[in-house]
């Protein structure tokens, strides 16, 4: 078991963090979204099938410390979906808010669901 403060728990979160936050930029630039958050959508439903397949397979404490909390925590964006949600209220395009707000929501808990049918 890491030390929760110890530096290679740091360090193995800040490694993952930053492959997680440099693979969602690449994601999400290179969906084209014009009018919906593809990539925001895109990024939250995959994290969440990873997350739940290293969790749900009894990954080791410093694989789930890389990927769970570093590459997932860095990869998937609560905050810019909920922006996202909002800009599109904003834009008096609401079908889109209630698509992108239950749609990603949904498919999320269904991806992590789907982990765990596959994993545990």
């Amino acid at each position: 078991m890491l030390d929760l403060y110890s530096i290679e728990t740091f360090a193995l979160v800040g490694i993952g963090g930053a492959f997680g936050a440099l693979a969602r930029y690449a994601v999400i630039r290179s969906v084209p979204s014009q009018n919906f958050p593809v990539g925001t959508f895109i990024v939250n439903v995959i994290g969440s099938f990873i997350l739940g397949a290293f969790t749900f397979s009894n990954s080791s404490s410093g694989i789930l410390l890389i990927v769970g909390v570093g590459i997932c925590g860095s990869f998937t964006t609560f905050s810019t979906f909920s922006l996202d949600t909002v800009r599109l209220i904003e834009e008096n395009n609401l079908l889109y808010a209630a698509i992108n707000s239950i749609g990603t929501l949904t498919a999320s808990l269904f991806a992590i669901l789907l982990a765990w049918i596959v994993f545990l």
